[in-house]
């Protein structure tokens, strides 16, 4: 899969769909289970406190509420809550957003009958707070030689105290939390699923942070690239970044999952894509889109099928 571009490398980087799908996770640290066991359970003695109040965002089919919640550290978490106009919501999401933050709830959504939160990860967004940067270039560097405070961990946090915080708002809506995430989302997604069986199904899209080694090696633009200029100065780097492995923690998701990668990707490898997808052990459905973080021709097409899976995936939720 190939397109004109003005890019110095191949966003494709030679791999044909059959060698995409055998790429396997790297191998993971040996208390890797140990921290992010800890981490969680750490996150879920947070007391959100979500606050909740009428947005100037307004849309036919969702009613749209700003929302602030506490996650961990203290660290305040901003946000939207949509509920459904029409009838009593069977469902609840969480929504994990690019590395680019938004401006903005999407609306591009699977079911209306569902409630979405959607939060803005620290220091992205709505939740931007000095010294974190919200330039993907640099947030992604943010404590990047400290396992334990590395960015990418909080981001995580934020997803778990998300759901805390959906379930104090909608306690009825227990058992049926799904998960939605793009990009940085989906990377922080698949590292919060892991651990997290509150949620019980979820979609990754283009999952970022899948087999850092390769993210490491392979030419890119964005947020990986940032890293492997910063690689060479701090030689802690690789340390940290095999605890924050999507590929590596999809090993340990459990639930029914839906993923899309792209064959095609200057900003997030497609080894690194379809690693996580490769790396989930149980029941999971692939869509496979020719590219990702690039306009081409049938991407509208594509998205309206994708939605239409995910309306049935869903479904059962």
């Amino acid at each position: 899969m190939s397109f004109a571009h003005g890019f110095a490398f191949d966003p494709s980087y030679g791999y044909s769909l059959d060698a995409l799908l055998a790429v396997a996770p790297p191998p993971e640290p040996a208390d890797l289970g140990a921290f992010w066991s800890t981490r969680y359970a750490r996150a879920l003695e947070v007391e959100p406190n979500p606050r909740l109040c009428i947005s100037r965002e307004t849309h036919p089919r969702f009613r749209v509420h700003d929302l602030t919640y506490e996650s961990t550290d203290g660290f305040p978490i901003r946000g939207w809550v949509l509920t459904p106009r029409v009838g009593s919501p069977r469902r609840g999401f969480v929504l994990g957003h690019g590395y680019g933050g938004i401006e903005a709830p999407p609306y591009d959504l699977p079911r209306d009958d569902g409630v979405y939160l959607v939060p803005c990860f620290r220091g992205l967004g709505r939740s931007q707070r000095p010294p974190i940067s919200a330039d993907p270039n640099w947030h992604v560097l943010h404590d990047i030689d400290s396992r334990e405070n590395y960015i990418l961990g909080g981001c995580v946090d934020d997803l778990w105290v998300g759901v805390s915080t959906l379930l104090l708002l909608f306690p009825e809506l227990s058992g049926h939390i799904g998960y939605l995430g793009i990009s940085f989302g989906g990377g922080i997604g698949a590292m919060a699923m892991a651990r997290d069986a509150r949620i019980a199904r979820g979609h990754l899209n283009v999952p970022s942070f899948g087999h850092q080694p390769l993210r490491l090696a392979l030419p890119s633009i964005g947020s990986a690239a940032a890293v492997q200029r910063c690689v060479g100065t701090q030689s802690r780097i690789g340390d940290t970044l095999a605890y924050y492995d999507a590929a590596v923690a999809a090993r340990s998701i459990r639930q029914p999952m839906h993923v899309a990668a792209a064959r095609f990707d200057p900003a997030v490898a497609p080894p690194g894509q379809f690693a996580v997808y490769n790396a989930i052990p149980g029941d999971k459905r692939l869509f496979v889109l020719d590219a990702g973080h690039f306009d081409y021709p049938g991407r509208a097409r594509q998205t309206q099928d994708l939605l239409a899976e995910l309306w049935a995936f869903f479904a059962p939720l």
